[in-house]
């Protein structure tokens, strides 16, 4: 800390020394008309030692910087990348160039000059004239190692993508991602909604809420957990087809896969049932794959995984057979509680355990994309009962490489059956389950006008984005996740 503040001092005594000599340190515009990697590309068969007459003006930080007296290499980084500059003092000037004798590595600068082919080989720009358009007062981390403390990494993420150039990469492959999957969904008809951040009664899904207070009202309110029944309303109020593509909030635990605030996408469409929605959410990751990466194909981890279709498709009770050996549909209640407690597993009901064997023996097994079906009752409150086994509900999962990708429904539309379902819940809630759903009495009055037949569709975001760009944790694809607190001596 002692050696920043030195260095931060001697950065800020240089800005005065500039300030002195009459120029804005900070100015407020520069004629940016190219990028390193488009002059690299364009100049790359330019012969050594050759120098044209074509005039430039780029932009960046400087990123390397080695004075020979009256004479300079140093590298700008740009958005594109990074271009070597040359600079002369007998052109650029004596004061020009006692101006730039106060640069430091990590000050943005502007440049004007013509391209050149050093006897190195190296495609650079002449200086011709140099700005400072920035002044960093705080030094770059050491140069040869790059940024690696994951802590600052995420905590810093503006540092963390100077230091690491190929992190930009990641945040515009997402944006692709999302793009694409808008355009998708676009294309079939389904129009984008919004839907309250702020809602008097959560649901949707399964979650803790975050909690927050409106004074004008004098009443609670609650971050999103999910859209789901703001959209069906939509549905009901006769909009066919509709999305959401944004945030919900979930007061949960930070992991590798979770991160409190994460954007998921959630679409619904009348006169469709879970295998109508079971094509279109693998026929739009496979859309997706193409567009963004020209490929179904990714490397995971240890493993090629392919989202080319169709995907496998296993009922949870076959999943749980096929990795556990175990018949769970023909096991007594005692028997699942037996096997529960093999494995340090604790559920309540008979339903709760056998989504717990699941998880617990299927799942990380779930390398290549798979459609898990079929899931029991008493689990899924807003679900369709499965029209072949009443204790069943239509809903599938999707995993890739152990992971919960996609989870969608026949959905519910029985307003009396909701309501039944939603009061089974509350007496859940006041037994002390803090996630399960609550009575949402305007929800179940919008049904009871008539909700038509559909299917939904939730994606986590993220998740995708983690598998197409080939990272190790959803922080790796949030430019700014939660963080715990910094403990500092």
């Amino acid at each position: 800390m002692g050696s920043d503040n030195r260095l931060k001092n001697q950065r800020t005594e240089k800005l005065n020394n500039i300030i002195s000599l009459k120029v804005n340190p900070y100015p407020y515009s520069f004629n940016q008309t190219h990028h390193a990697l488009e002059i690299l590309e364009k100049y790359k068969k330019l012969s050594n030692e050759k120098k044209t007459k074509d005039k430039v003006s780029i932009a960046g930080r400087i990123m390397t910087l080695r004075m020979m007296g009256k004479a300079a290499f140093g590298h700008l980084q740009d958005d594109s990348g990074k271009i070597q500059f040359y600079i002369r003092e007998d052109i650029v000037g004596e004061k020009s160039y006692a101006i730039f004798k106060n640069f430091d590595l990590g000050d943005i600068a502007g440049i004007n000059g013509v391209i050149f082919r050093t006897k190195m080989g190296e495609i650079s720009v002449w200086v011709e004239n140099i700005e400072l358009l920035g002044k960093s007062l705080l030094p770059m981390p050491e140069k040869f190692h790059g940024l690696k403390d994951v802590e600052i990494r995420y905590r810093q993420r503006y540092l963390d993508m100077i230091m690491n150039p190929e992190v930009k990469s990641v945040f515009r492959k997402r944006a692709e991602i999302i793009r694409e999957m808008r355009n998708f969904l676009d294309t079939r008809g389904f129009v984008e909604s919004e839907i309250p951040v702020l809602q008097p009664v959560y649901g949707g899904a399964a979650a803790k809420p975050f909690i927050t207070h409106i004074n004008t009202l004098k009443r609670d309110f609650y971050l999103q957990i999910s859209p789901e029944l703001y959209l069906k309303r939509l549905i009901i109020g006769g909009m066919e087809k509709v999305y959401f593509l944004g945030k919900n909030f979930r007061n949960e635990d930070i992991d590798r896969t979770h991160n409190p605030e994460f954007t998921m996408m959630e679409c619904y469409q009348m006169y469709v049932d879970y295998n109508d929605i079971m094509k279109l959410t693998e026929e739009m990751i496979e859309n997706i794959c193409n567009k963004v990466n020209k490929t179904t194909k990714i490397k995971y981890e240890n493993n090629i995984i392919d989202f080319k279709i169709p995907w496998k498709r296993m009922t949870m009770f076959e999943a749980i057979k096929k990795y556990s050996k175990l018949n769970v549909e023909k096991m007594s209640d005692d028997d699942l509680k037996t096997e529960i407690r093999k494995v340090n597993l604790i559920s309540s009901s008979r339903d709760e355990m056998i989504n717990e064997l699941f998880e617990y023996y299927a799942e990380p097994q779930l390398i290549q994309p798979t459609f898990i079906t079929d899931y029991p009752l008493t689990i899924c409150p807003l679900t369709k009962v499965h029209r072949k086994n009443p204790k069943l509900v239509e809903r599938f999962e999707a995993f890739v490489n152990g992971t919960e990708l996609a989870n969608a429904y026949s959905e519910l539309n029985d307003p009396i059956e909701q309501n039944a379902r939603f009061k089974i819940q509350e007496k859940k809630k006041t037994e002390g389950n803090e996630e399960a759903h609550p009575l949402d009495n305007d929800f179940v009055t919008a049904m009871e006008y008539g909700m038509p037949p559909c299917g939904g569709l939730g994606i986590g975001v993220d998740r995708l984005v983690i598998f197409l760009t080939e990272q190790e944790s959803i922080r790796d694809v949030i430019p700014f996740p939660l963080m715990k607190n910094e403990f500092k001596n």
